[in-house]
């Protein structure tokens, strides 16, 4: 899973990056100071994960990763170039969903690319260029297929389409509240390479003292909030500074510290868990005293391809799969003890995984 870290030049966004990857991007109070995309991986925290190493003692631990990526600050005008704009939107394209940073809190001391802090002008600012760059990509689209209608009528329906699309994009809608009508039409949306279709996760950054204690009173975060909801969008409520706290102790001390603000999670296991929501993403796991490891899904997928996730040759010769849940495995206290309650399944070609299946494949090549 791949995530692109974006928003306006100094809203927080990289010293969010900075303390969620620890990656050491540059971080400084003047636009563009990102000019390459900074890349960091970071494992998703899974505490089933932990529990099954301390069971098998495994000689390997891999937990599942994320690539994060932050890039570069956008202005007004960047689907036209301004700024780094083309450069930024092409980082984009690549990434499956998007964290918008939201400024959410005063300082003077930072300066605001407009002047003024404004989440709901930000935020537009942002979904317009992406809108922009989309329209673009539509005409030339809609250009091809008109001159491809003319020799078979059949790509006339798709001409149809996607000047529908336009028209509902010219209004400053995004992609992402559009519905395509069928099989065919969803087809062709799916296919089209839109920015503005990308699930986006609005990432309000707020002030330590709001964030601990004064969501409700935050005028810009309630902002955030009305806006997301009228394109059905979800908010995190972070705060940089924070995570950039958080980010150097070690873990005893982050949980201490933690607690003592009332917290049970990190912004870094919120974002994840929000991240995996979105993108309809599930994890099963393989324990045993060679490796413990978890694997990335999505919701719905059956167990020969769970099974070609770790080697392809797993799902083509897929036999069966030997499934027991996460919370069984944990209450019979061993593998043994779990077989001989008849809680270890046998699985056929058309199980749907399970968020925490545990599970042995089998196969022959």
């Amino acid at each position: 899973m791949k995530l692109g870290v974006v928003g306006l030049p100094n809203v927080g966004k990289s010293t969010l990056f900075n303390a969620i990857t620890n990656a050491g991007a540059q971080s400084a109070n003047y636009p563009f100071c990102t000019i390459e995309p900074n890349v960091g991986m970071v494992s998703v925290p899974d505490r089933r994960l932990d529990k099954l190493a301390e069971m098998y003692e495994p000689d390997k631990f891999t937990p599942a990763t994320i690539e994060l990526c932050d890039i570069a600050g956008l202005v007004k005008g960047a689907s036209k170039g301004e700024g780094l704009g083309n450069k930024f939107l092409s980082n984009i394209r690549e990434c499956e969903a998007v964290i918008h940073v939201v400024r959410c809190f005063e300082d003077s001391e930072i300066v605001h690319v407009d002047g003024s802090v404004g989440p709901r002008r930000d935020i537009e600012t942002i979904n317009l260029e992406l809108v922009f760059s989309d329209m673009e990509i539509l005409e030339r689209r809609i250009d091809k297929a008109s001159k491809a209608a003319k020799g078979d009528k059949k790509y006339q329906r798709e001409v149809d389409f996607l000047r529908r699309l336009s028209a509902h994009l010219e209004t400053g809608a995004s992609a992402r509240s559009f519905t395509p009508e069928g099989e065919e039409e969803q087809a062709v949306f799916d296919e089209l390479p839109l920015l503005s279709a990308k699930p986006v996760i609005y990432a309000a950054n707020l002030s330590e003292a709001d964030f601990t204690g004064g969501l409700e009173a935050n005028p810009f975060y309630q902002e955030v909030c009305a806006l997301a909801e009228s394109e059905g969008a979800k908010v995190l409520p972070i705060c940089a500074k924070l995570e950039e706290e958080l980010a150097g102790m070690e873990a005893e001390d982050k949980l201490m510290f933690l607690g003592e603000l009332g917290l049970t999670e990190s912004g870094l296991d919120r974002l994840i868990a929000e991240s995996y929501e979105l993108l309809g993403l599930i994890s099963f796991l393989t324990a045993g005293k060679q490796e413990v490891r978890a694997w990335t899904i999505r919701k719905g997928t059956k167990a020969p391809q769970a099974a070609g996730k770790i080697h392809s040759d797993f799902e083509r010769g897929f036999i069966r799969a030997e499934v027991i849940a996460y919370d069984d495995l944990m209450a019979c206290g061993s593998m043994a003890a779990a077989k001989e309650k008849g809680l270890v399944r046998i699985e056929g070609k058309d199980y749907v995984m399970k968020d925490g299946d545990i599970v042995l494949f089998r196969f022959n090549v």
